[in-house]
């Protein structure tokens, strides 16, 4: 029989920018090669959370966006922390990083509340953080990507880096940190996107969905020369 994993993606038409469409792609097409039959489905402001869901990818968006999608993610706040603690792996790019954690307070000083998933708080910053940026991850090894943020993000002590900078900014200007890891739920500040330069990552979120439903994951080891290449390029770019 052949085995099938459902991704959803959060909020794509308020926080799905700077190509953060990709990560649900190699995602599918990933799990695809691995063998599973694969389901992308939609979750937009009013819609009612499928009972099945096999991987969360949620992606940035400007302050506006944020706002739009606020109180429809205070109300399914308490499923997300039941998914995640549970066990569903879960992407969180950018702006839904910042409101999986505690809160976001905009440039104006209005403070958006955040679901409270991953211990962080995020403030806006006078400085823009741009540019590709290289971490290094005790789990994932190296991983490549591109910020473009102004936030400043602080995590708490119930939340653990996904990375350690090595060139690039990260969370914040100050502790040298990107990103974060909570139970199988990741946030990053990293587009570009981020999981077809960072092909570990996604077989993570893939292997832990398999867990999760199936009790084992199945599947050959796949050629990634390709995601090599661009990571090299990606690693060298000064831009």
């Amino acid at each position: 029989m052949t085995k099938s994993l459902t991704i959803m993606q959060l909020y794509p038409k308020d926080m799905n920018i700077y190509g953060d469409w990709g990560n649900t792609l190699t995602l599918k097409r990933r799990a695809e090669r691995y063998g599973y039959n694969v389901e992308v489905i939609d979750y937009n402001p009013g819609d009612t959370l499928p009972s099945t869901i096999d991987i969360i990818v949620g992606g940035g968006g400007q302050d506006s966006g944020q706002k739009r999608i606020e109180k429809d993610l205070q109300a399914i706040a308490p499923q997300l922390h039941s998914l995640a603690e549970d066990g569903v792996p879960m992407l969180m790019v950018c702006g839904l990083y910042q409101l999986f954690g505690h809160d976001f307070t905009t440039a104006t000083g209005e403070t958006i509340p955040g679901i409270g998933l991953i211990d962080a708080h995020t403030v806006a910053g006078d400085q823009r953080l741009v540019g590709n940026i290289v971490t290094k991850s005790d789990q994932f090894g190296e991983i490549i990507g591109y910020e473009n943020h102004s936030g400043q993000t602080t995590l708490g002590p119930q939340a653990t880096p996904l990375g350690a900078v090595i060139k690039g900014s990260g969370n914040n200007t100050e502790d040298s940190t990107e990103g974060a890891i909570t139970h199988n739920v990741i946030g990053t500040y990293l587009h570009g996107s981020l999981l077809p330069k960072n092909p570990a990552i996604a077989d993570f979120l893939i292997q832990q969905a398999a867990l999760h439903k199936y009790g084992e994951f199945t599947g050959d080891p796949l050629d990634d020369t390709l995601a090599d290449k661009a990571r090299n390029v990606a690693r060298d770019c000064e831009v």
